[in-house]
């Protein structure tokens, strides 16, 4: 798609227009005619405190999850060619989501996500920061920006870091860009299906709390230096960090990383023996407890061999993770102000890949993929974007990566159009929809 040009003599300025989310496939002919005095005052009222992203590492099927083609034939549909109605009118999803086609009134489905790119590396930095790649600039991931704009220096107060990741960092690039390492995000480490859940740094595998209090007492009482110099401002500030961090291993931190403590029917309703499902269960806690920003990594979905193999042990988990995530969030009042998103860097290609050596897989598709996004003010039962009868080709309702993040900014409370802190004062935007020179199809007005 070209590049959008503005005309300055028209009626709404580009960052008004913008705003509005006018500047879509049809926006441009619309904008002159606005009232400019819409434009600064068109941000909604914030409604998400927290996001829980379900990352779906390597890139998931769009023709075997959100955006099923079952006239396409058995070329792209491969074994899922009997897709199910979902609880709206209208949309269907694969036949391996029956749990997610029970409450698609929840959620909402965008099918017109592109941004062209099919290298794991750009890809995943293109969706996770909402920008494309820049000579001398590494943007930021969502994640980082929500940790500067919600997290410790705009009053968050929790012990536990503003920014967390389930379990390991992706390693694809560096989430914290130029915000450097003070917004990197916590990666936890361990494994939630496992008790207890060793989290680094928190929860220590074979050490009771009984004998961390021992250790704990014992550094205080050895501590006389510390208690002599009790006035002193630089070991006040040592003493609170100390606090602190025993709160953390000892306290209420160690009680939201606690899973044993929650039914096990829900555990179960998670999927128990399922890394995603557990870690679903974990970032609802998180949640609970005012963490602003969880990405779960759920990775092996780069299936490049013996694609259909591996679907029938991952879309089971997969469904019955994100639809518990859902009701449970719904259940405790907590999902009119968590957006959950899920997705991943690209789709698979739709034509599969039967010859030897992939035996029936799906290589890398960044022309045309789907994510899911429920909560936070994005309202359910939608489907945005619109891919041709292969899976191919956006065809209806393009959306851009830097789309999606910009409507998730605004539903945090967050300027799309403000100003990052770059270490060498170059002029860096939350969303490079600011600027106004990259193709968009703009905010996703029609489901906020």
């Amino acid at each position: 798609m070209m590049k959008r040009q503005w005309d300055s003599g028209m009626g709404l300025s580009r960052r008004e227009a913008l705003k509005l989310g006018v500047l879509g496939a049809t926006g441009l002919g619309l904008a002159g005619n606005l009232p400019k005095v819409l434009g600064a005052n068109s941000l909604l009222k914030a409604k998400a405190k927290s996001v829980i992203q379900v990352w779906l590492w390597g890139g998931p099927s769009h023709l075997d999850t959100f955006d099923p083609k079952p006239a396409a034939g058995y070329d792209y549909c491969g074994k899922y060619t009997s897709p199910i109605s979902t609880n709206v009118d209208g949309i269907q999803l694969c036949q391996m989501l029956p749990r997610l086609a029970k409450m698609a009134d929840k959620y909402s489905l965008l099918r017109g996500m592109t941004h062209g790119n099919n290298g794991h590396e750009t890809a995943s930095y293109m969706v996770m920061s909402g920008t494309k790649p820049a000579a001398g600039v590494v943007s930021p991931s969502m994640g980082a920006v929500v940790s500067l704009k919600k997290g410790y220096d705009a009053g968050y107060k929790g012990l536990i870091p503003p920014y967390i990741t389930l379990t390991r960092p992706q390693g694809r690039f560096s989430e914290a860009g130029f915000l450097g390492a003070r917004y990197q995000p916590f990666a936890t480490g361990g494994d939630p299906r496992k008790t207890p859940f060793a989290v680094e740094g928190i929860v220590a595998k074979g050490i009771s709390d009984q004998r961390q209090k021992s250790r704990r007492d014992l550094l205080f009482g050895l501590d006389m230096l510390g208690k002599q110099m009790a006035m002193d401002p630089l070991v006040a500030k040592m003493d609170q960090n100390q606090a602190e961090a025993y709160s953390l291993i000892l306290g209420e931190a160690k009680q939201t990383f606690d899973l044993t403590i929650e039914p096990d029917k829900l555990r179960e309703a998670y999927g128990r023996n399922s890394f995603l499902g557990q870690s679903c269960l974990q970032a609802r806690k998180l949640v609970e407890v005012g963490v602003p920003f969880i990405t779960i990594n759920s990775n092996a979905w780069d299936t490049h061999k013996k694609h259909f193999e591996s679907m029938q042990r991952m879309l089971p988990d997969l469904d019955r993770a994100v639809s518990s995530l859902i009701t449970d969030l719904e259940e405790r009042g907590l999902l009119e102000s968590t957006i959950v998103w899920v997705g991943g860097e690209f789709g698979r290609s739709p034509k599969i890949q039967w010859d030897a050596p992939w035996n029936g897989g799906r290589g890398h598709y960044g022309k045309a993929f789907s994510h899911l996004v429920a909560g936070g003010g994005f309202q359910g039962g939608q489907v945005v974007g619109k891919t041709d009868e292969h899976g191919e080709n956006v065809v209806d309702r393009t959306i851009y990566p830097w789309d999606l993040t910009a409507s998730m900014y605004e539903l945090f409370g967050i300027d799309p159009f403000g100003e990052l802190p770059h270490p060498e004062g170059k002029q860096v935007y939350v969303s490079p929809l600011a600027m106004g020179d990259i193709e968009t199809g703009g905010v996703l007005r029609e489901i906020m």
